[in-house]
């Protein structure tokens, strides 16, 4: 799975306090990053490659924006790059093609267990039903 390089230019940055380690400078830096980025917008994708990308991540979708966010790190900086990583790697899960289903046929013994099944329940609704006179 290759990852997509996303262009610096369709990505929008927002940073707020994270929680987590820090001591004192947590208070007072804001080094958790949330990623957005609009998958209608962008010109990375094809737009089958859109599609597949929006089905897969609908749930993560706000309207056409992705949003990942980050706050692993002390350092806003460290924090920017896991995002951008975590953010592509998803859009390359997304955007690959579904393996084709290879056609394989029962096995023989799940063949007559469903068909000894079938016998039986046949048996007791037949048993079931008025004698004919």
């Amino acid at each position: 799975m290759d990852r997509i390089r996303v262009p610096e230019s369709e990505l929008t940055y927002r940073f707020s306090r994270s929680s987590g380690p820090g001591g004192q400078h947590v208070n007072t830096t804001d080094s958790r990053v949330e990623i957005l980025w609009d998958l209608g917008a962008t010109a990375v994708l094809g737009p089958e490659q859109k599609e597949r990308a929006r089905q897969r991540l609908a749930s993560r979708l706000r309207g056409d924006v992705l949003s990942v966010t980050s706050s692993q790190y002390r350092s806003q900086h460290r924090n920017r790059e896991a995002a951008r990583v975590r953010l592509e790697e998803l859009v390359a899960k997304a955007v690959e093609p579904p393996r084709p289903r290879r056609a394989t046929r029962p096995t023989k013994g799940s063949v007559r267990r469903r068909l000894d099944a079938k016998g039986r329940r046949s048996e007791l609704k037949q048993q079931r039903r008025r004698p004919e006179a």
